[in-house]
């Protein structure tokens, strides 16, 4: 075989894989496929698997046909107060008729996000133009978002675009008025925190003041009791002493001096300085007296 038919075989296997290949394309599962003809669309609703195409005529377009999220920029609007908030929000979409889609926007998918942005921002400000900044930022925004999500995919359904869910990710207040409601909101927390302090101050100094009234009544009562229990011990301790003198006199003063002598020589280290002929030593010196 000569080198030009080599090269004449090798071209035409290579000619035949490149019409070969040419000639089939998968739709993978979650994709759409719009098959076009000189920009004429000959199919476009081929299910998930390998399909056959005429080669180098037809030209497939592949989507995304599963659930997609578009989230927006934050933008402003008005309420009804003519108070300005800033809003995020985000989109849930998906593909429903693919050749309308295709046939709307061109089959470009950002010119469709495009479109829908636009489409979502005049719900928002037609929804938001109707109520207060208290109703957005409440339990209305459900009911709020309910409304925009029905209006937005009735428009989007003219691109083949169904809308599934419009969410309000959050409402803010522009920066300069955040920070005079911010400052507004910490005098008034400044305020309520002082007057709290003043009002546990007083409660405080009533307290403190009727723990030392009881205190002082409870030292008074006790002192009191006291006093009146050693006056009367010692009511009763005289009445003893006098009863026992009168029952024994000599023996009362012989008691009575052996208490002295106990006392004054409880240690051995103590030493009075006395006449020792003082009748304190009587029975000391004359026992038997």
């Amino acid at each position: 075989m000569t080198h030009n038919k080599v090269l004449a075989l090798v071209g035409i296997v290579v000619l035949l894989f490149i019409v070969a290949n040419g000639s089939v394309y998968t739709v993978n599962e979650g994709q759409k496929a719009i098959v076009t003809r000189f920009g004429q669309v000959i199919r476009y609703s081929d299910q998930p698997g390998l399909h056959f195409k005429t080669p180098f005529v037809e030209a497939v377009h592949y989507y995304d046909g599963r659930v997609q999220t578009l989230d927006t920029e934050p933008e402003t609007f008005l309420t009804v107060e003519k108070k300005s908030v800033v809003v995020d929000s985000y989109v849930k979409w998906q593909i429903a008729d693919l050749l309308k889609f295709y046939v709307s926007v061109g089959g470009n998918e950002l010119q469709a996000r495009e479109r829908l942005v636009q489409l979502v921002n005049s719900g928002l400000r037609n929804q938001f133009g109707k109520h207060t900044v208290q109703e957005v930022v409440s339990s209305d925004r459900s009911k709020i978002m309910h409304v925009i999500t029905t209006a937005t995919d009735k428009e989007a359904g003219e691109y083949g675009i169904k809308v599934l869910d419009v969410r309000i990710d959050r409402v803010d207040l522009p920066k300069q008025v955040s920070e005079s409601v911010y400052q507004r909101m910490r005098a008034e927390r400044t305020r309520i925190a002082a007057q709290l302090r003043a009002k546990g101050a007083e409660a405080a100094e009533k307290i403190r003041a009727k723990a030392d009234r009881e205190r002082e009544i409870i030292l008074a009562d006790a002192y009191r009791d006291a006093q009146r229990i050693r006056g009367e011990g010692d009511a009763k301790a005289a009445e003893i002493y006098a009863r026992a003198y009168r029952v024994n006199p000599r023996f009362y003063s012989f008691y009575g001096s052996m208490n002295a002598y106990r006392k004054s020589f409880k240690s051995k280290h103590d030493v009075m300085v006395v006449d020792p002929s003082a009748a304190f030593f009587k029975y000391l010196k004359n026992p038997r007296q």
